[in-house]
């Protein structure tokens, strides 16, 4: 019950947000750097190594000065992007063998013109950079849609009443109650829910958070396990934890709800006591708790006691509560 108050009752929360964060480490360092990298094809000559850029420069000058298609010299030209000049400039300072003083001339008239050096455009995408600006883009929405839907599911999702089958084993039913008829005037609860016990789960601690018809958050509720009776398995519940927590209050709000031997017991009753006020468990009994700003009505909608060798009435074969919540009227 501390750690429902203290916020930190979501390891489901804390699960995906983990699994998310190790897909990703999976998928992007395993996956794509390692097993199976990406493979660079077709690169654009600007972004080749500048040692690279400069042959591909000298085999343009060569290749001008043999066919004199000044066309294809303009487009290779521009395929080394705006370090061209730049590259240009070092191989006049430094010119290879291969390359003569005229050819070196006639290229750089061609592409430099008298009037002022202009560096050439930037080459168009071609479809490999348009295919990978795709694939950028689609990885980027996937994975906004995939934090998204984590979002939902791990915290907004969980602030909404609870809603679950009820499964074989003796697991707990949990789903929004359906709505009751109250005293004449009484304006309808703000959060109302079912939470039901059955014999064999050992770990039943149902809690459900209340928020304002705005979505503000008020505080917390919740059933759970108080006292078992006797030995072995499944454990023999005797009592239940009511409990109402108010974000406006400096303490939480507990009653037990007892086993007809519980309550009859005096032993049992006043250890009991301490965790809160003991109250007999009985088909439609109503039992109300009250915090600075809150009240909770718990109704016992049904139950049934277990049978065996331990002492009649002593334990739950089942528990069906229903809880409703109103805000305090000043």
């Amino acid at each position: 019950m501390d750690k429902i108050r203290g916020q930190i009752s979501q390891p489901v929360m804390i699960a995906g947000a983990g699994g998310f964060v190790l897909g990703l480490i999976i998928g992007l360092i395993v996956l794509g750097w390692w097993l199976w990298p990406v493979q660079w094809t077709d690169a654009a000559v600007s972004n080749l190594r500048q040692d690279v850029q400069q042959d591909y420069l000298t085999m343009t000058i060569q290749s001008f000065a043999r066919s004199g298609d000044t066309v294809e010299a303009q487009k290779r030209w521009t395929e080394l992007g705006e370090g061209a000049p730049a590259l240009l400039t070092q191989l006049r300072q430094a010119p290879p063998a291969s390359i003569s003083v005229d050819d070196l001339g006639r290229f750089e008239a061609l592409v430099q013109p008298a009037a002022g050096v202009e560096a050439p455009a930037a080459p168009a995408s071609g479809p490999f950079d348009n295919a990978l600006f795709g694939v950028l883009v689609g990885m980027c929405l996937l994975t906004l849609l995939i934090g998204g839907l984590l979002a939902y599911l791990f915290v907004f999702r969980n602030r909404q009443p609870a809603l679950a089958s009820n499964r074989g084993g003796g697991a707990t039913a949990t789903r929004v109650a359906e709505p009751v008829a109250y005293a004449e005037g009484q304006a309808p609860p703000i959060a109302q829910y079912l939470t039901t016990y059955n014999l064999g789960n050992d770990l039943y601690d149902d809690s459900f958070s209340i928020d304002s018809p705005s979505g503000e958050f008020l505080g917390e509720c919740g059933v759970g396990i108080s006292e078992t009776i006797g030995v072995g398995d499944p454990k023999k519940v005797t009592a239940f934890e009511v409990w109402l927590f108010d974000k406006n209050d400096i303490q939480t709000v507990t009653k037990v709800v007892m086993s007809a031997h519980a309550f009859n017991d005096p032993s049992i009753s006043q250890r009991l006591a301490s965790k809160g006020e003991p109250v007999l468990g009985e088909p439609g009994k109503r039992i109300v708790l009250e915090t600075a700003s809150l009240q909770l009505e718990a109704r016992v909608v049904n139950m049934g006691y277990g049978q065996g060798a331990l002492p009649q009435n002593s334990f739950f074969d089942q528990m069906t509560l229903e809880l409703a919540i109103w805000p305090k009227t000043a």
